[in-house]
């Protein structure tokens, strides 16, 4: 299995008898799974199986699935709402007593808002209404499935980008092992011209000074934090090739990567090296940025 993105738009379409449907799911990156869904009234019903569906498929990201319904022309029609005719007529004769003017008539009543109602064909028959939320979250789980797919041909987009910023890592890495690798010599003539700019020649001995460039150079080792580059640089790709859930791990690595940049450049003492550094350390944030999608 390849690697994944959170990242990925699907939809669905369905029908039964009379009526159509259409599913709409799409996801971002997230910390955790999240599903947000809108549902017609009626459906509330196929909520936990919803959930159910959306936790079988996917590890990590928000999600929102929007379901469309239709219940079709022949079920459609108008009805009157009873509670609300009465308190209609009830109104309208306190109002006529009250006042002495004529009662209202059928026409008026009937035009009040909410007395003369949509009715959407609601399936009181159990049967019938189980068929019904079946089929709906049968295209429910096709359509995560679609969404499943995008996701994936996502991460292989993903994958490509984050092997490569890798390689730059790695390059960078190595670039900064050969500088360091000039320190000590450096180091050595810094401070020699240094010691000949302050004190008379031969003020200083031959072994003092080379106990103060041991001392300097020891501080400016960083051949611990190449190796650890190395390694996190080798997991990185261990990660992206094995094809689990490892978003989260690779966002912990990118951490270590830029813990060991940091200190890399706090111990530099060469502008070549400082400034491989901070290469380093914007092509380490750049990868960070492109982890944000991975499942």
């Amino acid at each position: 299995m390849a690697l994944v993105s959170m990242t990925g738009f699907a939809e669905g379409h369905g029908g039964l008898d009379a009526a159509r449907w259409r599913w709409e799911a799409r996801s971002v990156n997230g910390r955790g799974l999240e599903l947000r869904l809108r549902l017609p009234p009626g459906f509330e019903s196929i909520e936990p199986a919803a959930r159910a569906l959306a936790t079988s498929r996917f590890k990590r990201g928000n999600l929102q699935a929007t379901l469309s319904y239709d219940p079709g022309a022949a079920t459609r029609g108008l009805r009157v709402d009873p509670v609300a005719l009465a308190a209609a007529v009830k109104i309208a004769q306190d109002v006529a007593g009250e006042t002495g003017l004529a009662p209202a008539r059928v026409d008026g009543l009937l035009a009040l808002k909410g007395v003369i109602i949509q009715d959407e064909g609601s399936l009181p028959d159990p049967e019938a209404q189980a068929a019904r939320d079946t089929a709906v979250l049968k295209t429910l789980a096709d359509c995560f499935d679609a969404l499943a797919k995008a996701r994936s041909i996502e991460g292989a987009k993903l994958a490509v980008v984050l092997t490569g910023q890798i390689d730059e890592i790695a390059r960078l890495t190595e670039a900064a092992t050969q500088c360091a690798a000039t320190q000590p010599a450096a180091i050595r003539d810094r401070l020699a011209a240094q010691l000949a700019d302050l004190v008379a020649p031969g003020t200083v001995s031959a072994e003092r000074l080379e106990q103060e460039i041991a001392m300097l150079a020891t501080k400016a080792d960083i051949r611990e934090e190449i190796d650890r580059l190395g390694a996190h640089v080798s997991e990185a790709r261990r990660l992206i090739g094995s094809g689990d859930t490892v978003g989260r791990r690779l966002d912990f690595l990118a951490q270590e990567f830029n813990r060991e940049a940091n200190t890399l450049c706090s111990k530099s003492s060469d502008i070549d090296l400082t400034r491989l550094g901070l290469d380093l350390k914007t092509a380490i944030d750049q990868f960070r940025e492109q982890l944000q999608n991975v499942e």
